[in-house]
């Protein structure tokens, strides 16, 4: 009896596992990252499916088919045939869902349906299309953004416009892996010189107010650039372009897991610029990006990142009226110059507990130091009107450390399907600084600084100054209903600046402590319509205080003076916006925002062209971002983006003159972005593309009126510009080839302008001429 049971038994056992079949295989992203938690399942039998592991390897058993489908949040789902041998497979990023997956409105995964704010990624796909030589090329496709720079005139150093006029400002804040590239305090419009483009695989940009997660600055908009992950398999890349700017640019690209716990990423690029367009803009950088994962088990990942850059650029001005109008692009600038040697490490340990609560610890250390012979403090002396032979200026040298901690909490809760999300950080950075000052040589023939002795035993400033930053925050999100999601946030800060002015006898303010505290409160929500539809608003309160730079070394502060009483500039963002997707045809994007700032700091010159800071009372910024992609044919995408804004004066009092009520400086009322992208279905491995940027008139005298007239142009505005681009990309096996034609139209513009009030003449920031640029890659 006993053999015939289990004789049966394995009749059984046998017709139940014929026809199954095990099929293993791996999902990852188009840039060969492994997508951890990616769902596998029949489409014969749904019920029957598994997780990806944390580089995205998965095992499955199918009865009678080998059919599956793969989703992953944030990517495209894909059903494929599982084939006996491994399976690699490729999910590409969604381009117009509202699935698709941000980080930095919480420094945690989420749902753009689910933020509620203005928030847009461009994704690795993005990049790679782009064939960018530069940030500008990839963060102005985002509605409201204006990032500027010269490849004619400048070195990488840009002007930026997000909700605010085009400016130098520190409103917006630059994070790389969520994480601030420079400490508050200290002038962080230089932080995007310290990035490596090779290295990135996805920017997120958030618009307005930030600061209940990331504190100051985080004002006009918050940029998240997003180093590449390990690949599973060794892979890697060479690429090398240039241009007829004198521009050439080499990357290095190197990528794989040692085993199944250990892998490591490193990206490298060295740019060089020489002879260009402008005299004495010559500039190189070398940039290197290490960055490694170590998974120690499925719930404990410790990731690090280390950044080099070494930066050196000539630094040749802005154009007078005359040179820009007539195309004589000379310098009057033979050695003025920027240096910037940055070291950034970066430690994170992500924790999860369970299913229902991570923690992340992270640990920045900084080592910067900038030094310059800036051309804007320059100044050539003259008597009655003729120069004299010498002049003036000065060299500095700003450097620091810095010892960052962060540790951030997440907790899910089932009630409402709600999230808590607490933190602390704390920043501590010691600043050195110091200004010599030097005799300059004129030629009086040429007009040209020829030379320059430096006084050592002299100084302009020469400080210390200890930075303390530390802060609690909390968010706290929750669904009452399925469609409606609310999520408030509230953020405190304090700073502590204890400067020692180690010449206090000789120039510089008196040694002080200066304190600043602040609340950050957000409040939003998002309702979801459906997949494809929904809105969001949102109030926000965001804040900066004032940089070292502008306390200790502003103009009105004379010798064993007091530091000169700067507020810090308090902002208040009121929201709503709306999104609709329909897959594979539309995107729409659309936010209306009013701006209120309080004390905003602002930059003016005095009549020895000394440029000093203030705080301008009230200002308002409102205005429509805009942004729309169409699929006419799947082969043809356009994109349209734009900002319609003004920027005004609500109260403000200079010089015993009232300004309130009119428009601020270098603040277009519209800006845009406008590419058509075309991929032929007969010809895959083809992109062509054209794109144009326009930008509307501006003010560039804060008085917002005419200064004088020259041939019916009026020095106190700029007409602004409309600038045609034209891109091509083949792929073949493994390589790529692009070229680009800048500027086709060969039109005379300027990337910024403003008003001079020593020269009595509007300034200008060139903008590049008609270009040639080309590259080639190799991937493997």
């Amino acid at each position: 009896m006993n053999k015939i049971f289990i004789m049966l038994t394995a009749i059984v056992v046998s017709i139940n596992a014929f026809g199954q079949n095990k099929y293993y295989g791996r999902v990852i992203s188009e840039n060969k990252a492994g997508l951890s938690g990616a769902t596998i399942t029949s489409v014969e039998n749904p019920e029957n499916g598994v997780v990806a592991d944390f580089d995205g390897n998965f095992e499955i058993l199918l009865r009678n088919t080998n059919k599956v489908k793969i989703s992953y949040v944030g990517f495209e789902s894909k059903i494929t045939k599982l084939t006996k041998t491994f399976n690699t497979i490729i999910l590409n990023e969604a381009q117009t869902g509202l699935e698709e997956v941000v980080i930095s409105a919480s420094r945690e995964l989420q749902k753009r349906s689910e933020v509620p704010a203005s928030i847009s990624t461009i994704s690795a796909r993005q990049i790679q299309e782009s064939k960018a030589f530069g940030l500008e090329q990839l963060v102005n496709e985002v509605p409201g953004v204006f990032m500027s720079t010269s490849k004619a005139a400048g070195n990488e150093q840009h002007f930026m416009s997000v909700r605010s006029p085009i400016s130098t400002r520190s409103i917006f804040l630059y994070l790389e892996d969520g994480l601030p590239i420079r400490p508050t305090a200290v002038f962080n419009h230089n932080s995007l010189l310290e990035i490596n483009n090779t290295s990135l695989q996805k920017i997120e940009v958030l618009k307005g107010p930030a600061s209940s997660i990331y504190g100051s600055e985080a004002i006009g908009a918050s940029f998240n650039f997003i180093t590449q992950d390990p690949t599973f398999n060794p892979s890697g890349s060479l690429g090398f372009q240039l241009n007829d700017l004198g521009l050439s640019r080499y990357e290095a690209e190197y990528s794989q897991y040692l085993g199944k716990k250990v892998g490591f990423y490193v990206g490298s690029q060295y740019v060089q610029r020489k002879n260009g367009p402008i005299e004495y803009s010559d500039y190189e950088k070398f940039g290197l990006t290490f960055k490694s994962k170590v998974n120690f088990s499925s719930s404990l990942e410790w990731t690090n990142v280390l950044d080099l850059i070494n930066y050196r650029s000539d630094m040749t001005g802005s154009l007078g009226e005359n040179d820009f109008r007539t195309g004589e692009y000379l310098s009057d600038q033979t050695f003025t110059n920027r240096t910037d040697n940055s070291l950034r490490l970066r430690s994170t340990l992500d924790k999860e507990w369970n299913s229902k609560n991570k923690t992340t610890f992270n640990f920045i250390f900084r080592d910067n130091t900038m030094g310059q012979i800036p051309s804007y403090r320059v100044t050539q002396f003259r008597e009655q009107g003729q120069l004299t032979g010498s002049g003036s200026g000065e060299i500095n040298s700003n450097g620091f450390n810095s010892y960052v901690g962060i540790i951030q909490h997440k907790t899910d809760f089932k009630f409402w399907n709600s999230t808590l999300i607490t933190g602390v950080s704390l920043d501590y950075s010691p600043q050195k600084y110091f200004a010599n000052p030097i005799q300059v040589q004129v030629d009086v023939e040429t007009h040209k600084n020829t030379g320059y002795t430096i006084d050592k035993n002299n100084f302009l400033l020469n400080y210390r100054a200890n930075i303390l930053n530390y802060a609690g925050y909390a968010q706290y999100e929750i669904s009452p209903i399925q469609k409606l999601k609310v999520t408030g946030a509230i953020r405190f800060d304090k700073f502590q600046y204890d400067y020692n002015n180690l010449i206090e006898d000789v120039a510089g303010p008196e040694d002080a402590i200066t304190r600043y505290q602040n609340w950050s409160p957000k409040i939003g929500f998002n309702y979801n319509f459906s997949k494809a539809l929904g809105i969001y608003g949102n109030y926000a309160v965001g804040f900066t205080p004032p940089e070292t730079s502008n306390l200790y070394r502003n103009s009105f502060v004379g010798a064993g003076g007091r530091v000169f009483d700067l507020k810090p500039s308090n902002y208040n963002n009121y929201e709503l916006g709306g999104y609709f997707n329909l897959p594979s045809r539309v995107k729409l994007d659309l936010a209306l925002y009013m701006l209120n700032g309080k004390n905003t700091l602002i930059s003016l010159r005095n009549g020895n062209d000394e440029f000093y800071y203030t705080n301008a009372g009230k200002t308002r910024s409102y205005g429509i971002e805009y942004g729309v992609t169409y699929f006419p044919v799947s082969s043809l995408r356009i994109t349209h983006s734009g900002s319609l804004a003004r920027h005004r004066y609500i109260k403000f009092f200079q010089n015993g003159v009232d300004y309130s009520g009119t428009d601020r400086e270098t603040a277009p009322r519209y800006t845009s972005f406008t590419e058509i992208s075309y991929h032929p279905s007969f010809l895959t491995h083809l992109n062509i593309s054209a794109n144009n940027t326009m930008v509307g008139r501006y003010n560039t005298s804060f008085e917002g009126q005419v200064i004088s007239e020259d041939g019916g142009h009026s020095t106190a505005t700029y007409k602004g510009y409309s600038i045609f681009n034209l891109k091509a990309s083949y792929t073949l096996k493994r390589f790529e080839f692009w070229g680009q034609v800048l500027n086709i139209f060969d039109s005379l513009y300027a990337v910024e302008a403003s008003y001079n009030i020593y020269r009595k003449e509007n300034s200008y920031t060139i903008g590049n001429p008609r270009a040639f640029h080309l590259g080639v890659k190799y991937n493997f």
